[in-house]
Formats: C-alpha cells, sequence, structure tokens
C-alpha cells in the first residue's frame, strides 16, 4: 500500500507541475509541451530531485505517447494540402533533408554511432505541427500563402519523419540484417500499410454506417471503440517490427468526419484532446525531463551548439533552397523556414524511443530536448520579423480562401451593416432569435438560427470558410465568449466585436488582445438605442470624404469634438470595396466613410 500511495503522490506532483509550468508558458504565447519539459527538469533527478521515474508514471507516459500519436492523427486534414500541395512539399523535403544529413554528419563526426547519427537526423529535421495552427492566428498570417505552405509543409515532414523512423526501428530491433531479411521487412511494413490503409478507408466506415443504423449514440461507446482501434493498430505495428506510435497516428488519420455521425467525431476528437494533451501526454513530456542532464553544458557544450546550429540553418536554408522552384521567391522561403524551425511533440517522442532502445546516449537525448526547447521559442521572434519584412516589400502574398462576414445577431443595425459589406462579399448572420431571422431572410440574407456557442451551429454556418466574425449583439459576454470560441475552434482571422458601455463587464475589452479582435466602431457605443433607432428609421445616412490620412480613432475624436452623435458603419476605399469601421485602422485620403446620425 505504501508503494502504491508513494506512486498517487508522484502522479500528482506531476499532473500539477505540468498544470502549472504549461499554463504559465502559454501566457507568455509558446505551447505548454515547453513548460512541461522544463518543469521536468527542474523537479526531475537533474535539479530539485523531488519526483523519480517509476513503473506507474512510465505506464501512463507511454499510453499517453499513443493517446497524442492518435490525436494528432485526427488533427491532419489532407485537404488542406491542395492549398499549397507543391509549395509545402518543397518545403517539408527541403526543411527535412538538410537538417537530417547535418544532424547526422555531426553526431557521427562527434563519434557518435551510425544509428544514433540517423535518429538525431530524423529528430532534427522533424517539424512541429500542433502548434503551427495557433501561432499563425497570434500573428495573424492565416489568411496568407505562407500559412498554408507551412501547415502542408509541417503535414509532409512529420509524416516522412514517423515513415523513416518506423523503418529504422524495426531494422534495428532486427538486429544485424541481410538482403533476405530487409526484404522480409520491408515485405511487413508494405502489408501493414496495406491493411490499416483498408481498414480505415473501408473497414471503419462501415462499422460508423451500422453503429448510425443502431441508433448507437452514446459518446463513450465510441469513445471505448476508438480506443480499441487505436491500441489495436499500435499493438499490429509493434508485431511487424515497426513502432507502437506509427499505429497509432495512421489510426487518427482515418477517424475523419463521415466515419460516424458529426456530432460524434467532433465530440470523440475533444475526448481525445482532453485525454491526452490534458491528462496522459503531459506526464510523457514531464518525465522526458527527468532523463534531462544539465552536465551536458559542461561535458558536451560544444556538440550542444552545434546541433542547435545545424537544427536552425539546416531548416532554414534547407527550406530557402528546395523552394526556389516554386517561384514564390528565396525571401518567402526563408520566412517559411523560420516558421518551420519549431519542434515539438513528435521530435521529443522520437528521441525518446531512441533513448529508451539505447540507440542515444543521455546526454544526445538532453541535447535535443535543449534544441526543441530553443528552435520553438524562436518561431514566434523570427516568423514576426521575416513576414514584416515581407510587409514592406509588399512580397506577403494573400490567399483569400477564406471570404466573407459572419454575423453575431441579425438584429436591425446589423442587418444595415451587413447591407453595405454584402456589395462585394457573402455575408451569414447567426441568431437564436426567430424574428431577427425571419427580418434577415426578408431582407435576402443567410441566416441561421441557433446558439453561436454550440458547434452544430457553427458547423451549419460553415464558419470555418469565412475571414471576417462581427458579433454585435447588446450583451458584452456573449460577444466575447462568441468571439472567443470562434479564435480557438476555427480560426477566423478577423474579428470585430461591438462593446456597449452599459452592459456587464463579463466580457472585459482586456480579452480583445488575447484573441486578436478589435472593438466595432472604433470605441464603446449603445448598441440597444442605436439598434432602435434603425428599427424605427429615425436615422439619416451620410457619406463623407477624408482630406488627409487618419486612424479611425482620430476621426472619431474629431466627430464627437463637433458634438456630433453618429455611428461609423463602413469605409469606402478607393476600389469601391467596403470594411467594416473598427478600431485600429486608418483611413487613407481617397477613402470615404459612412456613418448614421
Amino acid at each position: 500500500m505504501e508503494e502504491v500511495g508513494f506512486d498517487i503522490l508522484n502522479l500528482f506532483i506531476v499532473l500539477l507541475s505540468a498544470w502549472g509550468a504549461g499554463a504559465l508558458i502559454k501566457r507568455i504565447g509558446y505551447p505548454a509541451i515547453l513548460g512541461e519539459l522544463l518543469i521536468g527538469v527542474i523537479i526531475g533527478p537533474s535539479l530539485l530531485g523531488l519526483v523519480e521515474l517509476s513503473s506507474t508514471l512510465h505506464i501512463i507516459s507511454e499510453a499517453g505517447v499513443i493517446l497524442l500519436m492518435a490525436y494528432i492523427g485526427m488533427e491532419i486534414n489532407f485537404k488542406d494540402l491542395g492549398k499549397a500541395s507543391w509549395a509545402g512539399l518543397l518545403a517539408a523535403v527541403g526543411g527535412f533533408v538538410v537538417p537530417f544529413a547535418l544532424g547526422y554528419f555531426v553526431v557521427t563526426f562527434s563519434g557518435g554511432t551510425t544509428m544514433a547519427g540517423l535518429f538525431v537526423g530524423i529528430a532534427v529535421g522533424v517539424t512541429s505541427l500542433a502548434t503551427k495552427s495557433r501561432i499563425l492566428v497570434d500573428l495573424d498570417l492565416l489568411d496568407t500563402r505562407i500559412a498554408y505552405v507551412l501547415m502542408a509543409g509541417a503535414l509532409i515532414s512529420d509524416t516522412l519523419a514517423l515513415i523513416i523512423f518506423a523503418g529504422l526501428s524495426s531494422f534495428i530491433d532486427a538486429g544485424a540484417v541481410n538482403m533476405s531479411e530487409i526484404l522480409i521487412i520491408a515485405g511487413k511494413i508494405i502489408l501493414f500499410f496495406a491493411f490499416s490503409t483498408g481498414f480505415g478507408l473501408y473497414v471503419l466506415p462501415r462499422i460508423g454506417k451500422w453503429m448510425a443504423s443502431r441508433n448507437i449514440d452514446n459518446r463513450t461507446t465510441y469513445f471505448t471503440l476508438l480506443l480499441l482501434i487505436v491500441f489495436g493498430l499500435s499493438e499490429l505495428a509493434e508485431l511487424v517490427g515497426l513502432h507502437g506510435i506509427l499505429g497509432a497516428f495512421i489510426a487518427g488519420v482515418f477517424i475523419k468526419d463521415g466515419v460516424f455521425h458529426e456530432k460524434i467525431t467532433k465530440d470523440i476528437t475533444r475526448v481525445f484532446h482532453d485525454v491526452s494533451i490534458g491528462f496522459m501526454a503531459p506526464i510523457f513530456f514531464v518525465t522526458a525531463g527527468f532523463h534531462v542532464t544539465l552536465d551536458v553544458f559542461k561535458t558536451d557544450l560544444m556538440l550542444l551548439l552545434l546541433i542547435v546550429g545545424v537544427a536552425f540553418v539546416g531548416k532554414i536554408v534547407g527550406t530557402i533552397l528546395f523552394y526556389l522552384p516554386s517561384g514564390n521567391g528565396w525571401r518567402e522561403g526563408f520566412a517559411v523556414g523560420t516558421g518551420m524551425n519549431g519542434r515539438g511533440a513528435v521530435e521529443i517522442v522520437i528521441a525518446g524511443i531512441g533513448l529508451q532502445k539505447g540507440i542515444i546516449t543521455q546526454e544526445i537525448f538532453s541535447i535535443l530536448v535543449f534544441m526543441a526547447i530553443i528552435t520553438t521559442l524562436s518561431v514566434p521572434v523570427l516568423l514576426t520579423w521575416s513576414t514584416n519584412w515581407l510587409k514592406k516589400r509588399g512580397e506577403l502574398v494573400k490567399q483569400f480562401s477564406r471570404k466573407g462576414y459572419l454575423f453575431l445577431s441579425a438584429n436591425p443595425l446589423a442587418l444595415l451593416l451587413g447591407k453595405h459589406l454584402a456589395d462585394d462579399n457573402k455575408v451569414v448572420f447567426i441568431d437564436a432569435n426567430k424574428t431577427n431571422c425571419e427580418n434577415a431572410k426578408s431582407k435576402g440574407f443567410d441566416y441561421v438560427h441557433g446558439n453561436i456557442l454550440e458547434e452544430s451551429t457553427l458547423n451549419e454556418a460553415v464558419a470555418k470558410d469565412f475571414r471576417t466574425f462581427i458579433a454585435l449583439t447588446v450583451n458584452n459576454e456573449i460577444n466575447m465568449l462568441a468571439s472567443q470560441l470562434i479564435n480557438d475552434t476555427v480560426f477566423i482571422p478577423e474579428k470585430f466585436v461591438a462593446i456597449s458601455p452599459h452592459s456587464g463587464e463579463g466580457g472585459s475589452i482586456n480579452i480583445l488582445n488575447s484573441i486578436s479582435a478589435s472593438t466595432l466602431f472604433s470605441g464603446k457605443v449603445d448598441i440597444q438605442s442605436w439598434i432602435q433607432k434603425v428599427q424605427d428609421s429615425n436615422y439619416k445616412e451620410v457619406e463623407v470624404s477624408v482630406s488627409k490620412k487618419i486612424t479611425t480613432r482620430e476621426w472619431l475624436k474629431s466627430q464627437f469634438s463637433e458634438d456630433k452623435d453618429l455611428l461609423p458603419l463602413v469605409i469606402i476605399e478607393s476600389t469601391g470595396a467596403k470594411r467594416p469601421f473598427r478600431y485600429d485602422d486608418h483611413i487613407d485620403a481617397d477613402e470615404k466613410i459612412i456613418y448614421i446620425e
């Protein structure tokens, strides 16, 4: 009993530490995995020695890796490859092959074994897939060509790394091999991929249809089934000489929309996220930190600097060189390379398995962990600098696969604003009020009747296809909650939020910065009074020209100084296109403003 109690205490300390460190580092804009690795170094044998790796922690962390890889597979959307397939492929190959070769050379040149060099090469070559979308949102790059190239490149790079790793793992387990042994291993790998692909494409959808026909909608049943599939394919991968993480990854890839009912798929993905990211995977990353030795800064500092150096140079230079045939320019290749420079979960998983198999030493593992931390920390800084450079040169290419405006609320004021924006864009309204929806319909607008805080409503509105979200209810808290949900789930790049001075403070304006949103109308507005004026047709629409470049906030202040009671709706650009009047924007001398008074 004492041993069980001790294991529970260790588990409690690890989980508490992982949660605290992850939450802290996320507040400064970095993925939780960095905090989990660092806190593992701090509380583990390297520094404080508060916790040691027990059999309980080891088993949970191993299961956590399997579920994490399944979740990463679930998050991959192969349709995204069509948006930048050629450029993404070039970036992935260049960003993998060059650092792989350099990493291999550095380790073998320093006296390491060939297998150690290959493992380090794989770890140096991978790109963090899981954190890319969040960074792109935070830097307001989601609607650029770079975003699509980065996502496609990360997907291809991680998949390539996993396949190469699985092949190496099978050869290592087989020991010394001859040609017949190589053919047997290759045959097993081909059979595994053939079986798993057939199961994912043909058997799994039929299971989903059968369960739907029996009206089975219990989430626990589906979750248990998918756990069996994930661990089943994982074990099958082990049996043919591959590593279990590849089986879990492939299982996750095939758990897609259309296999099961849409709501079930969303719920299951969320459960996998909570169980893996929220519970089991953090234990793996914290305990991975236990294996880190700080002695490398004394004994292997030169090797550490060399591996970190080749990770940076190899990823960025390799991406630039291979990106040239895309025709998008070396400067865009440089920006893509800085974005792909971060490492993450896959790299740590591969390094951990290499340590477990005795292929790499504890010193090499420690170096790879520090390399992952340093390169990931660099991504927001270097990507911001490189994309700002492209902006100044006018070379940051927008790729508007997302267009149109999604409104929260179909009240009279929202319909008036929507009428102006609908000249050049698709406009859709979401409202829980049936009367408001009928009014939107009578004016020729598309609408969705439902609660925006429910994912089914966002799916019905196809929210992921919109470029701009406008929250225009009289309730600040609802506006903020909806904008945060939009930011966290469908990553709509532009979010404009109406702020009322009289509504509750549940939705603080401070939240706007954290979700990259802007204040609609460029300030607090008594929304209800303007809704009433528009509803009663008690307003006049005015169009004015601007004589010199001015910010929206300065223009608004100048009008208030003239004791005007007005509400600016849109800015008319020189091309005739209209955009919403909002905070943190400027009006050029050849642009106009439409406001109501």
